[in-house]
């Protein structure tokens, strides 16, 4: 990588951990380190929120699922501002005059101890998973550039993550993730310009080439189990994650517990409702100019070059086979493009539509035939989606843009986990260790524990990272992590809110959940992962309330 680039990633890098450390000030109590005072402002939650939302993962994840899929993944987010106008009229306000650190005080309130252990046990294993995954993002960019051991690239992210994250506290989290926030927007804006100027049919054509594939295609109106992304998979599945997401999980709990008023908590919750899909469908935009660029430009049979090695050394002559066949059905499609591009009217792009779809269901069958081949036996299927997006920058993109990306990778990356990071603290340290071993301590002592919560929660994510960056596409690996859990969770807090319902019912229903969540992942495995966060909400509701009502009083 060119000298320059390295002088704007580094430099990033130490602005925003020198700004974070020293915005580390009135950490040394407990509502400080966790809740910043509960004091900041409302447009800083909320950009916060969002730029939890925009991570490394959406850098390269979600665009890399945008040129293989198109923008059908925006359809995952349908049921985000309904959620979000739930939780503004309940769980927010509710929480925020409660006064408590983390979303499971309450339950023990409502219910009892045990529900509350268990919920916040059920958030430690998810979310743990989840930042792992955060890690993966930027380690895979950076196995691409120096060709590193994943374990290395994932070392690099974390170990600094995790020390920033230690002296920090949620305050010097929330104020980091506005300038990344805004990075990362110009990062992304930059490449569609370059991408734009660069594909050499124009902006009009270049949207019709992706239409003619498909990928522009947005709503799927069929109502199936099985399809991972269609409007009601969105808007029923999608509204119950979401909701479970931003109303009862610490992570983002937590970033609203740190406003200064309920009605600056329901403001930050707004932005998120207003911006997030736009904001989700650019990146996906910006995944499907990559695709139509690699029209014109032949792109690799393998975007990770490992994956190319290991399959050219295995067997020479079968990898020449494949790239002649991918060869063939590359020119077939850019032969069909270029035919569309200068097609004089909708008559005339009757036959090179039909024929650029021939040719991308080439494409698309001579790669799969190479994932066949260098996925490892016994090993999940191979799969490249996670590394379109960093061969593009490293070989397409100008000297600065590059690394203005990186920069934007790993600064968002380190804002996300950190995070992460410190709602799992306040969690572990809040409603387990404070709540069952040392129920009297004083700040100094709990800060302490905290601080070391967050160094052995680190560890664990970078575990995770390790096996996360071969998962398939990160974007969907994060949120299938998430969907086993939160749908469940999400029914205990419904459950308190029904009156009568007992601690009984709420715990008894939340095993249930997660058993008919397990039972439905192994009983029927094509069920698109957005329904679980369903059938966990609906079968914890239904036992704790069957099984969990309180008798009504009889008054005389």
């Amino acid at each position: 990588m060119h000298w320059i680039n390295w002088v704007i990633v580094l430099g990033y890098l130490t602005y925003i951990s020198v700004d974070g450390i020293r915005r580390a000030k009135g950490t040394t109590k407990l509502d400080g380190y966790f809740l910043g005072n509960r004091s900041l402002p409302w447009w800083v939650v909320g950009l916060s929120v969002m730029a939890t939302q925009l991570s490394a993962i959406t850098m390269i994840g979600t665009t890399g699922q945008g040129a293989n899929d198109g923008m059908r993944f925006v359809q995952f987010y349908f049921g985000l501002p309904v959620a979000l106008v739930i939780l503004g009229v309940t769980i927010v306000p509710f929480l925020h005059r409660a006064k408590v650190y983390t979303a499971y005080e309450f339950l023990e309130k409502r219910f009892d101890a045990r529900t509350r252990s268990l919920t916040s046990l059920l958030f430690l294993l998810s979310r743990g998973l989840s930042c792992g995954t955060i890690i993966a993002a930027p380690a895979v960019v950076f196995s691409s550039i120096f060709g590193w051991p994943l374990a290395y690239s994932v070392a690099l992210i974390g170990v600094p993550t995790v020390i920033y994250t230690m002296i920090g506290g949620v305050q010097a989290v929330a104020w980091t993730d506005v300038k990344q926030i805004v990075l990362v927007l110009t990062a992304v804006t930059a490449m569609i310009v370059v991408l734009l100027l660069r594909i050499p049919v124009g902006p009009d054509a270049a949207l019709r080439i992706a239409g003619a594939t498909g990928r522009l295609d947005i709503f799927d109106f069929s109502f199936t189990l099985t399809k991972q992304y269609t409007f009601w998979s969105g808007i029923i599945g999608g509204t119950f994650l979401m909701l479970s997401y931003f109303g009862t999980d610490q992570s983002q709990v937590q970033r609203y517990l740190t406003a200064k008023t309920v009605d600056e908590a329901r403001s930050s919750h707004l932005i998120s409702a207003y911006w997030k899909i736009p904001l989700q469908a650019m990146i996906l935009l910006l995944g499907v100019l990559v695709f139509v660029f690699y029209v014109f430009t032949p792109p690799p049979l393998y975007y990770n070059p490992v994956q190319a090695e290991r399959v050219r050394a295995a067997d020479p002559a079968a990898y020449a086979t494949l790239s002649q066949r991918y060869d063939a059905a590359l020119t077939v499609r850019a032969e069909a493009a270029r035919a569309l591009a200068h097609a004089s009217d909708r008559a005339a792009e009757v036959s090179p539509r039909r024929e650029i779809r021939i040719g991308d269901q080439m494409v698309a069958r001579v790669r799969a035939d190479a994932m066949k081949a260098a996925t490892v036996p016994g090993a999940k299927a191979a799969t490249d989606v996670n590394y379109i997006i960093p061969h593009f920058v490293l070989t397409e993109l100008p000297i600065g843009l590059t690394g203005i990306f990186i920069a934007a990778v790993i600064a968002a990356a380190m804002s996300a986990v950190a995070g992460e990071l410190a709602s799992l603290s306040s969690t572990t340290v809040i409603d387990l260790y404070r709540r069952w071993v040392r129920p009297e301590a004083d700040d100094a002592h709990y800060l302490r524990v905290s601080r070391a919560a967050t160094g052995a929660w680190g560890v664990f994510a970078c575990v995770v990272a390790v096996f996360a960056a071969n998962l398939g596409s990160l974007i969907e690996v994060v949120n299938r992590f998430g969907s086993f859990f939160y749908g469940s969770i999400l029914g205990v807090f419904l459950l308190a809110m029904i009156p009568r319902t007992r601690g009984s019912g709420a715990f008894y229903g939340l095993l249930a959940g997660m058993a008919a969540v397990g039972a439905v992942n192994i009983g029927a495995p094509s069920v698109a992962f957005l329904w679980y966060n369903v059938v966990g909400a609906v079968t914890v509701v239904a036992v704790g309330m069957l099984f969990g009502r309180a008798p009504r009083e009889v008054t005389a």
